[in-house]
């Protein structure tokens, strides 16, 4: 475990220096990793022991199956017999059953007569009982109301009435009627008058009663008679009537009527129930013979149920003896086609007991590299992980004194999963590459939360399928992130958190490192106590491609690199692409590939199901059909499946050879992805992602033209990709990087076609080349010359310095052609392929260069790549969408939002109408910006949104709102962004996500001088030319100083033998010296005088002075302005430069028209520079294009065959190269002990091995902790690794140059300085006199020796240093031509003169020779003079560098003599050089 530590340590330390990638281990690291192997070895060891068990109990199972078939035949020969004699039995209960059932049939005819006869009468009863309840119900009222009436009746109004002495006729006729009704025994009194009536009466009460009580249903005929004749019929007789006489009468009254109503419908119902109770006594009677009979039926129908059960009962036994026997036969017949079943499986499964007992032999060093594996490789690429996993941790463990036994071949997926779980990931969208598998073999394993880093999406996509709606998926900063994050704690769910930042809020330090509290229930969020829940699962996912997480939240997580690999995304894109060309194929493929899956985790199930039937079951277990056919359905399913593999297999090959014709174009497609995937290293503006590079890829294939024959058809669909992806890629690349990514993307072509080799590219784009010392042919400097000898040196060249020799002036003809690249080379030369041609043309016009590639791409890619016009923006916004916004990469002087504007005009988007809304971020604008965006959303307005670049702490923000916005949205939504690259790669803040999703434009201006110039004219107009007073001299004046603009802003391309520094010179300045000018114009109309010299100081010193730095750049200012600013320009006799003249007295029309009319084409004479500047330009162009070209080639030993050293190997060799050739430091003390002078050149020379003892000090020590870094014996540190880097891009390491001198020189030429340093300063030490001829170049502190220069003379001649200056002699001689130093000063060489050449013959600055770029200097003669005595006519005051940056390099002036006036040599940026 501590080797597998140290090893990734140092893996670590390596993927960081070749793949800029951080990967931390820590103790905490180690720590999970063993808690990891206790807990995975438990687990294994658990799983592999159930297996096993299993296994055993199944086989165990197989041969107790054939005893158990013998026991089976007995047993179904007892239960024959059984069987025979049930049968007997049941037919004699069948035959009493049937004698019995005939009795019951009769008895129950019988019963049912009866019942019928029952029925009848009860039929009649009920319609009889129905009329008399009828009858009844009409009487009711009229008791009810003969009732109601006595109620009238009290003891007051009865004896009212009896008080009546002498009432009315009708109260007596009342009297009388109820008399006659209550006469006893139906006895009709005689008397019925009053006095009898109230006699009658007698007690109130007692009479009262008698109403109450009487008979109503046995009124005597005699007495009903005589009331109905007498009384009733007398219409006087009514209870309305006598209630007006007496209330009690009218009582009376009406009871008697209703009373006798009552009687006569009464006995009317009598006859009827009398009927009824006859009915009801013949029902009873018959009732009473069915119930007999019934009874009887019920003692049959009981006896014969129980015949019946019995007949059941027996039948029941008889089945279940037939199903006993059944079940026995086909137990039997199971258990032979279980043991004829489990035969092949027997086999099987003991072959797998067997690799199983020796896999629990190797468990625990399996599991502990497994874990191992789990822990640690996440992050690492494919190549890493190999590299670790088989050539160092496996070796190890085999290597040690008591070895670790380890399975053979040991896959760590498959410990830690199998094929179904995989071909599941698969059928859930995880990509099919190895790498991929692995990644998904540790997320599912690991027990530290996962953390992806997926810029690609395809990670959490797959998690996404797989875990579904069990799946919480939130962001940090989105509202109710931590409330989701809460929930999921409590109920155990698992939560995704997307788009992590590279430093992660504080309040998830306590989740992320799992810090329970109250033992392990609660965890704190936020401060908020939070039920833990156990099943709780978190994965970290972040966009980021490069992130750099610390080492403390590395040590939380397992980092899992879920980063696309080119062949991962090779089988992506053949998908797409046979998808779309052949859909029957690729429909095919896919349902092949899922059937095969679905049948891999099928064929699983099956067998775990079996194996777990088998060990469950206990005892005699052949009884379990389903097992058995569980097994048949395995056997069926495995032979279905064997059928299906072996048709698959076939199927598979066929696809596969007709999916391969079309792989061209996949490859061509993931290798174009990885080229602009790189393009980062040239400009982090320059992000893509794969999402919009798939939808190039299919609008591509859509456009690919179309072809019958295949073969024609790949190739152009591999042409309509490439060429989409330039035109994708390219709109948003700057002009200078546009050839790079042209050259790099050829390049990569022809190295996957193997049509150029490796080391032949590496050499041209590193090219380790030494200046020679002489050349022999004139048309070459010496440095091509030491590029030709190194050049012959590599296999393919050998005889290229001898043929340039031999033949120079067919050579003279390539290096002196205006156009080299068109040129073919001499002899035998021109058969050389296209990558050779441009080794050798780098060394004879390396400022051809760019024209070159230019040639070499359009020969390898076609002229369309090289000439292609920019698309118009309407055609560019075709490709936007709500989710894709516009990204302009702003430049100075391009407004690319006119072409926005008036797009959306066309379209109906505008600011009048409200659709349209610009915000220019910056001063709080953010919040205005957040709610436009959300506005705009909904109702499908456009948004710009400039300069984002200012608001580098809310783009975060915005780049979730942007996503955020787009998801359900207008279709009609659209972004435009502006932003400026920012100028060094630490300035960068644009966030990734913003810049990949986005269709980035670059619009840079035109450059060149008529077009500079055309553009600073058009920063007026005619109105302008109109508003001065002074009219003719004003607008001579702007145009001489629009001219004046355009040489200053132009001149800077020309770097810095243009200007020292490179100043943003703007619009602005023109328009405000425009102003000054027209108000000094107007203000001296007086005198109608110019005042020059305060408009050139207000210009040169305040306007564009007050931008520049540098005083010899605020030279050349002046001197321009000098120039230009002259009354010459009045009489039209003033040359701005050579060929054009001021312009006449025009109108602005006119000036535009001159410019395009008399303007000489571009070329540096137009800024005063000579045509070498250009060439120098070109050059330099060249040399950081190929410079970029060496960055974009991968750092690592997996290129291929063929390939160049890896990192380490050339790094380990020229450590060993350098630390040969490296001198020993000086003795200081032994040196200093030579002489006892301490003059002014001896502390130089002191001085001077002081130095460089510092510098070789640090060289020999920084390259052996390098070495030990590379073996791995000290940790590798972020010095090491610049250090390294820097020895492998051929450059001199920073740590190294901070001691020595500024240059440019590539290592080994550096190197060679170095040495020839060391060489001077031996000479220097041997006696402490002066070298005849000083190495100026070689010292470390020029200054300090040209210092000493002076001191020397002043001491001499005892002059005041304060007095004194350098005055110097230009020799007619070369170092050589010297033996000895001068009497005073000393002689100086190693100069080098830009911009023009010493012509030796003439003794004075001459125009340069084209092509002779920075001639040697003759030897100096340099001498102290006392400041008064020097002679500065007919000089130039030139400045001293040391090297072509300038600027800073500043070393000394010197005064040189020139016939020609000294501002040629000003704007021709004369200067003497150290080192070139």
């Amino acid at each position: 475990m501590a080797y597998v530590h140290t090893s990734v340590n140092q893996a670590s330390e390596k993927y960081q220096r070749n793949e800029k990638r951080y990967n931390y281990t820590t103790p905490k690291s180690f720590l999970q990793q063993i808690t990891l192997y206790r807990n995975l070895l438990e687990k294994s060891r658990a799983q592999l022991q159930h297996k096993m068990n299993r296994l055993d109990s199944g086989l165990q199972k197989l041969q107790t199956t054939a005893a158990q078939v013998e026991d089976l035949k007995d047993k179904l020969a007892s239960q024959d017999a059984e069987l025979t004699l049930k049968n007997e039995n049941i037919e004699a209960l069948i035959a009493k059953i049937g004698q019995q059932t005939e009795r019951v049939s009769s008895k129950r005819e019988a019963a049912d007569v009866e019942a019928q006869k029952v029925a009848v009468i009860q039929a009649e009863i009920a319609v009889k009982q129905k009329e008399c309840e009828n009858d009844l119900s009409k009487a009711e009222p009229l008791l009810a109301a003969a009732t109601a009436a006595l109620n009238t009746l009290n003891k007051v109004n009865l004896t009212e009435l009896k008080a009546f002495p002498n009432p009315p006729a009708a109260v007596i006729n009342v009297a009388a009627a109820v008399m006659v009704l209550l006469a006893p025994r139906g006895r009709v009194p005689k008397d019925r008058s009053w006095k009898a009536a109230r006699a009658f009466m007698g007690k109130v009460d007692d009479f009262l009663q008698a109403l109450m009580s009487y008979d109503k249903e046995h009124i005597p005929e005699s007495c009903l008679t005589v009331v109905k004749q007498e009384y009733l019929r007398n219409p006087d007789f009514h209870p309305d009537l006598v209630w007006t006489k007496s209330t009690a009468a009218a009582g009376l009254c009406a009871w008697t009527i209703n009373i006798v109503r009552y009687y006569e419908i009464y006995c009317e119902v009598i006859p009827k129930r009398h009927a009824l109770s006859q009915a009801n006594a013949e029902l009873e009677t018959a009732t009473a013979k069915l119930l007999a009979l019934q009874k009887k039926l019920a003692d049959l129908d009981a006896s014969l149920q129980s015949i019946t059960a019995q007949y059941e009962m027996a039948t029941a036994e008889k089945i279940s003896c037939q199903e006993e026997v059944m079940r026995t036969t086909q137990t039997i017949e199971l258990a032979n086609r279980l043991v004829k079943g489990l035969m092949s499986e027997k086999e099987r499964w003991s072959l797998k007991i067997v690799q199983f007992e020796k896999q629990k032999k190797t468990l625990c060093g399996d599991v502990l590299l497994t874990s191992a594996f789990v822990s640690y490789m996440g992050y690492f690429t494919s190549q890493y992980r190999v590299e670790l996993f088989n050539n160092k941790w496996i070796p190890f463990l085999r290597s040690l004194k008591v070895s670790v036994p380890l399975t053979d071949g040991l896959d760590p997926v498959l410990m830690l999963t199998d094929d179904a779980t995989v071909a599941a990931w698969h059928n859930q969208g995880l990509p099919n590459d190895r790498m991929s598998i692995e990644n998904a073999a540790i997320l599912t394993t690991s027990e530290r939360w996962p953390l992806i880093i997926d810029p690609q999406q395809q990670g959490i996509k797959w998690i996404r399928n797989q875990l579904a709606s069990e799946l919480r998926v939130v962001q940090l900063g989105q509202k109710g992130c931590l409330d989701v994050i809460e929930q999921a704690l409590v109920f155990g769910e698992t939560v995704v958190i997307e788009n992590l930042p590279e430093k992660v809020d504080p309040v998830l330090e306590p989740l992320l490192s799992r810090k329970t509290i109250k033992q392990g229930r609660y965890i704190l969020i936020g401060g908020k106590e939070c039920t833990y829940n156990s099943n709780f699962k978190l994965i970290l996912h972040t966009k980021l491609a490069n992130p750099h997480f610390p080492p403390e939240l590395q040590a939380q997580t397992t980092l899992i690199n879920f980063t696309v690999t080119p062949k991962g995304l090779e089988e992506q894109l053949l998908g797409q692409v046979v998808s779309r060309e052949r859909p029957d194929l690729e429909e095919l493929k896919t349902k092949l590939t899922t059937q095969q899956n679905h049948f891999k985790i099928e064929l699983r199930r099956f067998e775990d199901d079996l194996l777990s039937r088998l060990s469950a079951a206990h005892g005699n277990f052949l009884g379990d059909i389903f097992l058995v056919e569980q097994l048949e359905n395995t056997k069926t399913t495995a032979a279905h499946i064997q059928c299906k593999v072996a048709e698959a297999r076939e199927n598979e090959r066929k696809i596969n050879e007709a999916r391969e014709l079309y792989r061209p174009a996949a490859e061509r497609a993931s290798l174009l992805f990885f080229i602009i995937d790189n393009l980062s290293k040239i400009n982090l503006m320059y992000q893509f992602s794969l999402k919009t590079f798939n939808s190039v890829f299919n609008k591509a294939m859509e456009r690919a033209e179309w072809d019958e024959d295949v073969r024609t058809r790949v190739c152009s669909l591999s042409e309509a990709i490439t060429y989409s992806v330039f035109l994708y890629t390219s709109q948003g690349l700057f002009e200078r990087d546009k050839l790079t990514f042209l050259s790099h993307t050829a390049f990569q072509i022809q190295l996957k076609e193997k049509l150029i080799d490796m080391q032949e590219l590496d050499f041209l784009l590193r090219y380790p080349v030494e200046a020679s010392k002489v050349s022999p042919v004139p048309f070459l400097s010496m440095s091509a010359w030491g590029a030709i000898k190194t050049i012959s040196t590599i296999e393919g060249f050998s005889g290229l310095d001898r043929d340039i020799e031999s033949s120079p002036n067919r050579w003279r003809k390539i290096v002196e052609s205006s156009c080299p690249e068109n040129e073919r080379l001499p002899q035998d030369w021109k058969n050389t392929n296209s990558l050779q041609r441009l080794i050798i043309l780098r060394a004879l016009r390396p400022d051809r260069m760019t024209y070159t590639l230019r040639k070499f791409v359009e020969e390898s890619m076609g002229a369309k790549y090289v000439d292609s016009a920019r698309l118009e923006f309407e055609r560019l916004f075709e490709d936007s969408s709500p989710s894709t916004p516009v990204f302009f990469i702003l430049s100075p002087g391009v407004d690319p939002l006119r072409d926005v504007e008036k797009l959306g005009l066309k379209l109906g988007f505008s600011i009048d109408q409200g659709t349209l809304h610009n915000v220019s971020l910056g001063q709080g604008q953010e919040i205005v910006a957040e709610r436009v965006l959300r506005n705009a959303s909904k109702h499908g307005h456009w948004v710009i949104l400039q300069n984002v670049h200012l608001v580098a702490q809310w783009l975060p923000s915005l780049d979730a709102l942007l996503e955020t916005t787009a998801v359900d949205s207008n279709p009609s939504y659209r972004v435009f962004i502006t932003g400026e690259p920012a100028p060094c790669p630490e300035q960068h803040v644009i966030p990734r996500g913003i810049l990949e999703n986005a269709i980035k434009i670059t619009d840079e201006p035109p450059t060149g001088m008529n077009a500079s110039l055309h553009a600073a004219l058009g920063n007026f107009s005619q109105d302008t030319l109109d508003m001065c007073s002074r009219e003719q001299e004003f607008n001579s004046m702007l145009f001489s100083l629009c001219f004046f603009h355009s040489c200053v802003t132009e001149r800077r391309k020309f770097g810095p033998q243009g200007w020292n520094n490179n100043y943003p010179f703007s619009t602005g300045d023109l328009t405000i010296s425009a102003n000054v000018l027209y108000n000094y114009l107007e203000t001296n109309t007086k005198f109608m005088q110019v005042p020059w010299e305060d408009l050139c100081y207000l210009f040169g010193e305040i306007m564009y002075g007050g931008h520049i730095t540098d005083v010899w750049d605020r030279r050349l200012c002046k001197t321009y302005l000098q120039e230009f600013m002259h009354p010459k320009m009045f009489e039209m006799d003033l040359s701005l430069c050579p060929g054009f003249l001021s312009p006449p007295f025009l109108d602005y029309t006119g000036y535009h028209h001159y410019i395009d009319e008399h303007l000489p084409s571009e070329n540096p004479t137009l800024y005063g520079l000579h045509p070498n500047a250009e060439l120098e330009c070109l050059t330099v162009t060249s040399d950081n294009l190929l410079k970029a070209l060496l960055e974009l080639q991968p750092q690592n030993s997996s290129r291929g065959e063929g390939a160049a050293q890896s990192t380490e190997e050339k790094v380990t060799s020229i450590i060993e190269d350098i630390l040969d050739k490296l001198p020993e430091e000086y003795n200081m003390a032994e040196i200093m002990a030579k002489t006892t002078e301490r003059n002014p050149y001896t502390l130089v020379c002191f001085q001077e091995c002081e130095r460089m003892n510092l510098l070789l000090v640090e060289i020999k020590k920084s390259l052996h902790e390098l070495d030990l870094g590379l073996k791995g014996e000290l940790t590798f540190s972020s010095r090491m690794e610049n250090l390294q880097s820097a020895l492998f891009m051929e450059q001199v390491p920073d740590s190294w140059a901070r001691l020595a001198y500024s240059s440019t020189k590539t290592l080994a030429q550096w190197l060679n300085d170095l040495m020839c340093s060391c060489h001077e300063l031996d000479s220097w030490t041997q006696d402490f006199v002066l070298p005849a001829v000083v190495w100026l170049s070689g010292l470390f502190n020029p200054q300090s020796f040209l210092t000493a220069v002076l001191q020397s003379i002043a001491r001499k001649n005892k002059w005041p240093l304060d007095k004194m200056t350098l005055s110097v002699d230009v020799t007619k001689k070369m170092k050589d031509d010297f033996g000895h130093p001068p009497r005073e000063g000393a002689y100086i060489h190693g100069l080098f003169m830009e911009g023009a050449r010493w012509d030796t013959q003439a003794g004075v600055i001459s125009e340069a020779v084209l092509r002779e770029l920075t001639p040697a200097m003759p030897v100096l003669y340099v001498r102290a003079v006392p400041t008064e005595e020097r002679d500065i006519s007919n000089t130039f005051e030139c400045p001293v560098y040391r090297t072509k940056q300038r600027g800073h390099t500043y070393v000394w002036t010197l005064r040189l003599r020139t016939k020609q006036p000294a501002t040629k040599w000003i704007v021709a940026g004369v200067a003497l050089l150290l080192s070139v």
